[in-house]
């Protein structure tokens, strides 16, 4: 494994936890949006991760450089059941006075957040280690 494909390797993960955090802003910010354009309340998205995996074995990982890392493969509705509220006062009350709420819980979202924060720091984290090593290896060849 080459010293940019560690590079590599954290830069796409960095890529899919900003997409992450994105689709859980978006979720947070429609957690009231009873009414959407293809009708009836919000649906929670998520996204779904997949490794990149060019190699076999650990051993391919060792001998020869290929893509590595992680990919977004897509971002699927949540079909978890929708809340239903009785407020026959809402615009969007059907004939018995529930109102259909969006299947987003601000707390699995919020804990949703940190978890792609924590991996997002961790990818940093590892790109400084890389870069670092990479600068002492360069002091040593100048020695």
């Amino acid at each position: 494994m080459g010293m940019f494909d560690m590079l590599d390797i954290s830069a796409s993960g960095m890529t899919a936890q900003r997409l992450r955090l994105d689709v859980i802003s978006n979720n947070i910010a429609n957690v009231n949006t009873t009414r959407t354009n293809e009708g009836g309340p919000y649906q929670r998205e998520r996204v779904v991760f997949q490794e990149i995996r060019d190699r076999k074995s650990f051993s391919d990982y060792l001998r020869e450089s290929k893509r590595a890392g992680v990919r977004v493969v897509s971002i699927q509705k949540d079909d978890a059941p929708f809340k239903t509220v009785y407020d026959p006062t809402h615009p969007d009350a059907d004939a018995e006075g529930y109102v259909r709420l969006p299947n987003v819980n601000i707390v699995t979202e919020m804990v949703d957040m940190i978890s792609a924060l924590r991996s997002y720091e961790a990818n940093v984290t590892a790109i400084n280690a890389a870069k670092s090593m990479m600068s002492k290896a360069l002091e040593i060849s100048r020695i």
